[in-house]
């Protein structure tokens, strides 16, 4: 696997956020200088600095050092909506250059680059664009984090099939607990993990977005150590 990894989803609020924290706490606690990772963001706040993304920050939390936040997130707008219709509505076309350009700068510094995508794979970014798009320009493995609840099954197995099919390489998936009370948690884990055509790199446990004592990214660090090893193995 190459030093760096895009990571997606099976829809938006499964945990891509947390996965790729918790991804970046692994590789630091390795000894490694890693740094996440937004192109695109939407559901902004305006600061005296510009627009800030709450997910964009919890990867520059956990990332090596102090990230510029205009590489880490070089697309930010306000409106919590698909990012095509963001981006419409602030008068923006999103474009693969700049993002390139974020990626390229941030390289030279970092060893190790998460890159969040946004929503599930199957989101437009421009009406030309696609996300699948800025994944194969980036050249990344992808990684599909399911959100482990009714229906997970259906959505991993179309989201990879999918990934496959755009032409990019599904390097494993992670399991995000987002529903503490699914019912047979352990036998869909089962099922996943006979049926998608990639390995599992790790589960994260149910519950750690339910309680405000939940553990964070740095805690979980433990469960995701197998993919630092396979990227730097």
């Amino acid at each position: 696997m190459s030093r760096g990894v895009f990571i997606t989803g099976t829809d938006t609020g499964i945990g891509k956020t947390l996965v790729s924290a918790t991804l970046l706490a692994a590789c630091n606690a390795e000894g490694r200088r890693a740094v996440g990772m937004k192109p695109v963001a939407s559901g902004c706040t305006q600061t005296p600095q510009g627009w800030r993304n709450d997910d964009a920050r919890l990867l520059i939390a956990h990332s090596t050092g102090t990230p510029d936040y205009a590489l880490v997130n070089p697309y930010a707008f306000a409106a919590p909506i698909a990012p095509h219709v963001a981006a419409a509505d602030a008068g923006v076309e999103i474009h693969l250059e700049p993002i390139l350009a974020a990626f390229a700068a941030l390289s030279t510094n970092y060893d190790c680059i998460v890159v969040e995508g946004v929503g599930g794979w199957c989101v437009p970014l421009s009406p030309a664009l696609m996300q699948s798009d800025l994944a194969r320009a980036l050249d990344l493995p992808v990684i599909l984090v399911v959100g482990l609840r009714l229906g997970c099954i259906n959505h991993a197995l179309l989201s990879a099939r999918a990934i496959v099919a755009d032409g990019c390489q599904l390097a494993g998936w992670i399991g995000n607990g987002v529903d503490p009370t699914m019912a047979r948690i352990e036998d869909n884990i089962a099922t996943l993990r006979a049926r998608l055509p990639a390995p599992c790199l790790g589960v994260l446990p149910p519950s750690h977005g339910r309680d405000a004592d939940a553990p964070g990214p740095r805690a979980l660090a433990s469960h995701l150590s197998a993919i630092v090893a396979m990227m730097y193995g």
